[in-house]
């Protein structure tokens, strides 16, 4: 496969990827500024920071200023109208590389958000937050089931997953961020109602329930998105899922790089570590930790792979 390929491919499902996150992000944060005794401003502030966006001026503290640039905003790169252009403009550089399902999937609808003014991005946010979601399904749904299981379909998982455990980091850190100026009251019913918020933005719910029988606590909760092996959204199911995918990148081309031991390396740490040790820790310095090698891991991929 052509590196210029390979490249389209990995930033098609990282962008559709990214705009399905942002949307998950978005909601949180929505949600958090309608709990009882919440702070708008600090909970819209958290989600502009956690979002790892670029902002001129200020940064956004109130639903218009959140749909503004992280919605509707044609030039900020993790905006979703953004991201789902960019999406389309990868797949189509790949056009011949995609099945007919895959291509419809990215094509139809793409520009829904380009004619969606403000005030109805901010009257009917809920709806267009969904809208996004099911679009995105629907893209990766079409991966699943008509791709052939050769480097492009390795190359398209790698860069979902990252992107996926990238934006599960930074959902878990709106937490740092809102609970910072009010630490006296973790662990009480606010922020009981957080935590809470941040399984419903990974539509972990009802798997989580499955899994602790309904013990929400904060340490049950970050073990369950950073630790477990089986939920799909999991940073550790992510970097397990990304250290296979380039094993079979690895053996499809007779080379392994030092992005194949990175990728390895993290899924040893995750392994090992415990829960109790990331709290002692910090969950914020694991948090930047984990989002810096993600990074540096994204970038050794594009060099290994020449885009």
């Amino acid at each position: 496969m052509l590196s210029r390929t390979a490249e389209n491919l990995f930033w098609l499902a990282r962008y559709t990827e990214r705009a399905d996150s942002m949307a998950r992000l978005i909601a949180m944060g929505s949600r958090m500024a309608m709990l009882p005794s919440a702070q708008p401003e600090d909970d819209w502030r958290s989600v502009a920071l956690a979002s790892g966006a670029q902002f001129e001026g200020e940064v956004p503290s109130d639903v218009a200023g959140i749909v503004d640039n992280l919605i509707l905003s044609t030039e900020n790169p993790s905006s979703i109208a953004y991201c789902l252009a960019r999406a389309r403009e990868n797949g189509r550089a790949v056009r011949t590389a995609l099945t007919m399902d895959l291509w419809e999937a990215l094509n139809d609808g793409w520009r829904y958000l380009g004619g969606v003014p403000r005030a109805r991005g901010v009257q009917e946010l809920p709806a267009i937050l969904d809208w996004v979601r099911r679009y995105t399904a629907r893209v990766f749904g079409a991966i699943e089931t008509t791709l052939l299981r050769g480097p492009g379909y390795h190359f398209l998982h790698v860069g979902a997953r990252i992107e996926r455990a990238d934006m599960t980091l930074r959902l878990l850190d709106v937490k740092y961020y809102v609970l910072l100026p009010e630490t006296e009251v973790v662990g009480g019913g606010h922020d009981h109602s957080q935590w809470i918020s941040v399984l419903y933005a990974t539509s972990a719910r009802r798997a989580f329930h499955w899994s602790y029988s309904g013990d929400y606590s904060p340490w049950k909760i970050a073990d369950f998105l950073i630790l477990n092996r089986l939920f799909p959204r999991s940073v550790a199911y992510c970097y397990t899922e990304i250290s296979e995918h380039l094993d079979e990148l690895g053996r499809l081309y007779g080379q392994r790089h030092r992005c194949h031991s990175t990728a390895s390396e993290m899924v040893a740490i995750l392994e090992d570590m415990e829960m109790g040790e990331i709290f002692q820790d910090g969950l914020h310095t694991f948090i930047e930790d984990a989002i810096a090698r993600t990074n540096r891991l994204s970038g050794q991929i594009q060099s290994a792979y020449h885009f």
